[in-house]
């Protein structure tokens, strides 16, 4: 049966430019990335954890998680959510997650393999797409995150992923455009990169047909590393670089209706 063509995943199967998908934490994150005209936002499963003072990667922030996405979900953006390896290794609990997620609002969900089990993973996704077929399923591998990296295993690993019903195929870690290129041609599903600003541009990823590009938690770190510059340059008597939006621009993200952009009105 073919999959049900949902307008998220359609972003994933169009020949404009590919998906760039970036990554909030928080109700306010979101609102300014859509704010800035990007139709689909995912979530970070690092910036939910640091942000409440947890480890990420430790399923520690379940609850967290589902909290945002029904933060999230009625948002005037597509939503996907980073649920690390779903929090549980029991397929049928992954699979209630991703029921509750969709039932916040949420179109998509990444779920990571961890270098565990291939079948365990599997048994996952198949279990996700069981109990809730339009929910786009983006399955990674950590063969490069956290392994050594290899062709051969991680094709075996994706390949498993993809006939389990995975909508897309998710390889963090991967920044070779040769391998990158060789890996697009083994697959049946879009392949999705982590965006790493030594890598290819994003452009270039698109050339090695490439067809979602994911920012993880750069943005978040990023955000940490400005308000550490900023409150260094006060303290030193510089005025702060880099763009400081303004109360108004702030609370205009939480009030209704479509988010603002933030205001020109700022301190370089």
């Amino acid at each position: 049966m073919n999959p049900v063509v949902t307008p998220f995943r359609a972003l994933h199967h169009t020949d404009k430019p590919l998906l760039l998908l970036p990554n909030a934490w928080d109700h306010a994150s979101a609102s300014a990335l859509a704010a800035q005209g990007f139709e689909a936002i995912g979530t970070t499963s690092l910036g939910v954890a640091a942000a409440a003072g947890l480890p990420d990667g430790t399923a520690a922030t379940r609850d967290l998680t589902l909290s945002l996405a029904r933060q999230l979900g009625a948002g005037a953006f597509l939503l996907s959510v980073d649920a690390e390896d779903g929090f549980s290794q029991d397929p049928d609990d992954v699979a209630e997650l991703a029921r509750e997620l969709a039932d916040a609002g949420a179109v998509g969900i990444n779920l990571e393999d961890g270098l565990g089990p291939v079948a365990l993973h599997a048994a996952k996704i198949a279990a996700v797409k069981a109990a809730v077929p339009d929910l786009f399923v983006n399955a990674r591998t950590d063969t490069y995150w956290l392994g050594d990296g290899g062709h051969a295993e991680t094709c075996r690993r994706l390949d498993a992923y993809q006939q389990a019903g995975a909508d897309g195929v998710f390889v963090p870690g991967l920044g070779d455009a040769d391998r990158i290129a060789a890996l697009v041609k083994t697959l049946d599903v879009p392949l999705n990169i982590l965006y790493s600003p030594l890598g290819p541009t994003v452009a270039r990823l698109g050339d090695l047909g490439v067809r979602r590009v994911s920012l993880g938690s750069l943005l978040y770190r990023r955000a940490l590393g400005a308000a550490v510059d900023a409150a260094a340059d006060i303290r030193a008597g510089r005025p702060p670089r880099g763009l400081t939006p303004t109360y108004a621009d702030v609370q205009a993200l939480s009030a209704e209706g479509p988010p603002r952009s933030v205001g020109a009105s700022a301190t370089r």
